[in-house]
């Protein structure tokens, strides 16, 4: 049996406390944390919960948090939603990686589109599959008209406001003009904003002299990449390890987990099914834009 002591000495110090450390506890193993945002944002079904500031505030706390990590990286996954919601997810990312001094690597799974990539411009890189979709740089509002339908079911629309732009875009009665126009106004300042965001995070790197980039289009990793909006094709091991090494790291960081009856399924109203149902459909209805 080899002595102690003659063990450290072929050891070394260092070797010694190397195979006992764990990997990522040691100084000259980089560690980059992990975060995955990913569904319709502002918008929850049963099993999905909705991607929002409040969900997934925590989660970005612990990844920019952890002490000696190298880089945060996140997967956007999201076809998009509330535009209020990213911006705010957007925001803290940004918030937390200035106050930390830390790199933010974006990773574009299936699809990072409309409030999607707004959440991916918190990148300060920015990569995608060859198949992702990447970009719809617009607003949209999208809705029924039941006029002719009620009508035809002898139903009798009753609405009573105060103030007469209360009912504004109710799908029940006829189109107005001016409820059209007011919603185009809203429409085109929060899609200046967007717009705003996108130039000045991605600056220099977009190609100036497309006119589809804030069109609303949206495209395949390549064209997105030739076009500026991403700024390499490659997945997450792949580009990190490149980065930093074969010993590199890689600590995905668990969303946030809230318990209690309803969690469990207990406790949940008929008014809450109904709500449900509506939000699963609006949120098959962002996924299928592109083809998911």
């Amino acid at each position: 049996m080899v002595a102690a002591s003659t063990y450290l000495k072929r050891m070394g110090s260092n070797g010694f406390l190397n195979s006992i450390i764990p990997l990522r506890f040691r100084k000259s193993v980089p560690v980059v944390t992990h975060v995955r945002l990913e569904g319709a944002i502002g918008i929850g079904t049963p099993l999905r919960p909705a991607l929002t500031l409040k969900a997934v505030n925590g989660m970005l706390e612990r990844a920019f948090g952890r002490k000696g990590i190298a880089a945060v990286a996140v997967s956007v996954n999201s076809p998009g939603g509330s535009a209020v919601q990213s911006a705010l997810i957007h925001a803290r990312i940004r918030d937390l990686a200035e106050e930390k001094n830390l790199p933010v690597i974006v990773f574009c799974e299936d699809v990072a589109a409309s409030g999607g990539y707004w959440l991916a411009c918190a990148g300060d890189e920015i990569y995608a599959d060859e198949s992702s979709v990447v970009g719809s740089i617009g607003v949209i509002y999208a809705g029924f008209g039941f006029v002719e339908a009620i009508r035809k079911l002898g139903v009798e629309r009753r609405v009573h406001t105060a103030g007469e732009n209360k009912s504004i875009l109710d799908p029940f009665k006829p189109e107005r003009a001016e409820d059209v126009e007011h919603l185009k106004s809203l429409q085109g300042d929060i899609h200046a904003a967007f717009k705003a965001l996108v130039t000045s995070r991605r600056g220099s790197r977009l190609k100036a002299d497309d006119p589809e980039i804030f069109s609303g289009a949206f495209w395949a990793g390549r064209q997105a990449l030739a076009r500026g909006l991403v700024d390499g094709i490659g997945h997450m091991h792949q580009v990190l390890r490149a980065r930093f090494g074969d010993k590199l790291v890689i600590k995905t960081i668990p969303p946030s987990q809230g318990w209690g009856l309803k969690k469990l399924g207990f406790g949940i109203e008929v008014s809450d099914i109904a709500g449900n149902s509506m939000d699963a459909l609006e949120t098959r209805a962002l996924w299928s834009r592109f083809g998911l």
